[in-house]
């Protein structure tokens, strides 16, 4: 639904974009995200004219949303709301320009990022600005024309939903448990306080932590290579080593504590944990982990900031992997929890997006 100007915003904190030639850029705003609260709304609909500034309550209202963006043959469309937004909102651009869609042989926009959500992985990999100067600095510079560059980024294919990055094992188990935490604790008083980094905390101290101090994370699986092209093992460096996988050969087999992928570096909180992840065009990195808890925590730091290549973790180039434990395993998709699988199969999406970006990326 589009958003009514409201007026109760002082004019003196919102930059000026006086002189400067305005692109045509929408801004879609998912209303149930925490942090586009009624004070974003108003700063928002101050810099862009109302009937480019949109709020999302629910999938019908992205529907309808995105099919008004395309219909107007907009350029440059920016989400506020986290990664999940973007996700849904991209999804449903590219099931309208389906082939045999209204919007066939139409171009997809290019896609902005604000910083609007809990992780922001995305808004840290486009280095979106931070807080409300941040935020309506990025869209007066998009709108004047003054973005440096843009990124080209692949996307996942799983089960025909596009993603920057899933996962099945540990990083499953803590976003199902950081999302049980938020349901059955997050309330009332401790709403505030359970969102975000406290939820996040809250859910590993009470709930992942004490599980696996009691089951083992380690589950017997088998991932073989896609018929999308060739796999490589890689190093610490970024590079290829060994022999090129074959398509249908075994990527790896034995026990596991987590198979993740990803097009692009970083979870939430900038936690860059797939280091190699959009290097190469048209290829995902794979990374699998066979490691101890105790161990992870030692390393944390290091593993945060991708520079941990201990013989427990080993990466992989890839265009499509399948996946498949022995037993149902917690299962992640752009971050937000989705239950348990036991297989799964990763590609990657035909189509990249392209990503405006304020420190200047190579095209």
């Amino acid at each position: 639904m589009l958003v009514q100007p409201l007026r109760s915003v002082d004019p003196r904190q919102i930059p000026s974009v006086t002189g400067a030639p305005e692109h045509k850029v929408a801004v879609l705003l998912n209303a149930n995200a925490r942090k586009v609260d009624a004070r974003v709304v108003k700063s928002l609909s101050h810099l862009v004219p109302e009937q480019d500034l949109f709020l999302s309550r629910s999938e019908l209202d992205c529907r309808r949303i995105v099919q008004t963006v395309l219909e107007r043959n907009y350029p440059m469309v920016f989400t506020g709301g986290g990664d999940g937004t973007f996700q849904c909102f991209v999804n449903e651009v590219f099931r309208q320009l389906d082939p045999r869609g209204r919007f066939a042989g139409r171009r997809p926009p290019r896609f902005g990022v604000l910083k609007l959500g809990t992780g922001n992985g995305l808004a840290t990999f486009v280095n979106a600005g931070s807080g409300s100067d941040g935020i309506l600095q990025d869209v007066v510079r998009a709108r004047a024309g003054e973005v440096p560059s843009y990124r080209r980024m692949d996307l996942l294919l799983v089960d025909g939903q596009r993603t920057p990055f899933a996962g099945l094992g540990v990083d499953g188990k803590l976003l199902n448990d950081y999302i049980w935490v938020k349901s059955n604790l997050g309330r009332g008083f401790f709403k505030k306080m359970l969102s975000g980094p406290g939820g996040y905390f809250s859910a590993v101290a009470f709930k992942t932590a004490p599980h696996y101090l009691t089951n083992s994370t380690w589950v017997e699986c088998e991932i073989t290579n896609g018929q999308a092209g060739e796999a490589y093992r890689v190093g610490p460096d970024g590079n290829p080593v060994g022999a090129p996988i074959a398509p249908g050969q075994t990527i790896f087999k034995g026990e596991l504590m987590m198979a993740a992928a990803a097009t692009m570096p970083f979870y939430g909180y900038g936690f860059r944990m797939f280091p190699f992840a959009g290097e190469r065009r048209g290829m995902m990195q794979l990374r699998l982990g066979q490691l101890q808890a105790t161990s992870i925590l030692a390393n944390l730091p290091k593993l945060w900031a991708g520079r941990w290549f201990p013989e427990g973790i080993q990466d992989f180039y890839a265009s499509e992997v399948n996946i498949r434990f022995t037993k149902p395993m917690p299962f992640q998709v752009g971050g937000d929890a989705a239950g348990y699988r036991d297989q799964v199969t990763l590609s990657v999406a035909p189509e990249p997006v392209e990503l405006l970006d304020f420190h200047g990326a190579v095209n």
